[in-house]
């Protein structure tokens, strides 16, 4: 799941139970829809990407740049504490929203369709929650 700073999820995609998440990290890239900017200026993408230490491989973070984003990615092997977790606690406030919905806290659908059908559904109502509040 890719969310933007205020935790309205941008793209959001299903794989299965033991896949490591930086395998589904250009396809949320490319998954995100055009973000409106000011007028006369579209722009196609978010200008920033924060990740955690999974996502730090340097080949993620050139195909990262070469969309134009600019990666923040926390480095392994360094002490915890870079400052990172003021931004990543947005995307796992956004997880938690999902499990608000029964139907997506247990996985019960065999068929993956049903299942993203139901997660797209729930996105929606919490960008729904999210802009008319």
């Amino acid at each position: 799941m890719i969310t933007e700073g205020a935790g309205i999820p941008l793209a959001v995609s299903l794989t299965g139970g033991n896949r490591h998440d930086v395998t589904q990290l250009h396809t949320l890239i490319e998954a995100i829809p055009p973000v409106r900017g000011r007028r006369g200026r579209p722009r196609r993408r978010p200008d920033r990407l924060y990740a955690d230490r999974g996502y730090d491989y340097d080949t993620h973070r050139r195909a990262v740049r070469a969309k134009g984003i600019t990666p923040h990615i926390a480095r392994r092997g360094t002490e915890h504490g870079s400052g990172l977790g003021v931004h990543r606690w947005v995307v796992e406030q956004t997880i938690a929203l999902l499990h608000w919905f029964r139907r997506l806290r247990v996985r019960w659908e065999i068929r993956d369709d049903i299942h993203e059908a139901f997660m797209s559904l729930a996105c929606a109502i919490i960008c729904y929650r999210r802009l008319f509040r």
